[in-house]
């Protein structure tokens, strides 16, 4: 026995024989091999998470109405495309602007710069500035009297 502080351990009647992945001592240890556990954004192919996606879509809509399981990989898939196509645009406005980071200003850049992405997104880009447009009438005006 180690001098110090130490507990002691009374035993209580016979040891218990366990059997089954308790025996072992871990969840993937023991006799057969089991299969590593796969989440749904991994077997679909995805970043995003399909799980949390489920979870939401079950919680936003009525009780009584049932989500199903491929819901909420279509879901995930779309806002991945959604979002790297966003990034994208984006990357290439900050690198015309010759910028290493991605600024609300380059993401207004590339929204707005994209008819598709312009009808879908409708809100204002708190930072993202205006974008660079003159009429065509004002270019005119200014070139006549410059000549004159």
């Amino acid at each position: 026995m180690v001098s110090g502080k130490c507990a002691e351990v009374k035993e209580s009647g016979p040891a218990k024989s366990v059997s089954g992945p308790a025996a072992s001592g871990g969840k993937y240890k023991g006799g057969a091999p089991q299969k590593r556990v796969q989440s749904r954004s991994t077997k679909a192919g995805l970043q995003f998470p399909v799980g949390r996606v489920h979870r939401y879509l079950k919680r936003e809509t009525l009780s009584t109405t049932r989500v199903g399981a491929k819901a909420a990989v279509y879901t995930a898939a779309v806002l991945e495309y959604l979002v790297a196509e966003v990034l994208e645009l984006a990357g290439n406005a900050a690198r015309d602007l010759k910028s290493k980071r991605i600024s609300p200003r380059h993401l207004q850049l590339a929204i707005r710069g994209d008819d598709e992405l312009d009808m879908l997104v409708k809100a204002t880009i708190a930072g993202g500035g205006v974008i660079p447009y003159i009429h065509k009438q004002l270019l005119e005006k200014g070139k006549k009297t410059a000549q004159s």
